[in-house]
């Protein structure tokens, strides 16, 4: 299992973001959570299988209707908190 810190910068506020990466997460069976950030970005934390983060990644890119993403910033997270769905953060 893999814990990955993403960053999406573009349009990504205003644009039902955050709801479109909870659900397409909870469609992959991943957890974590999303939150918007005050510079314009959306921060999410995903946990779960590789290739499904990855996929959830490709989803938001390229299948948000509203959004465009410009730029994904990924970071590997080690971490040993074990989340038990996935949520938006306020």
């Amino acid at each position: 299992m893999k814990t990955l810190r993403c960053i999406f910068k573009g349009k990504v506020q205003g644009v039902f973001f955050r709801a479109y990466t909870e659900d397409f997460a909870r469609q992959l069976g991943l957890k974590g959570w999303v939150r918007n950030l005050p510079d314009g970005t959306v921060e999410a934390v995903f946990q779960g299988e590789e290739e499904k983060i990855k996929e959830v990644i490709k989803k938001l890119c390229n299948e948000h209707p509203y959004a465009r993403v410009l730029e994904v910033q990924t970071t590997e997270m080690e971490t040993e908190e074990i989340f038990k769905d996935f949520s938006i953060r306020h």
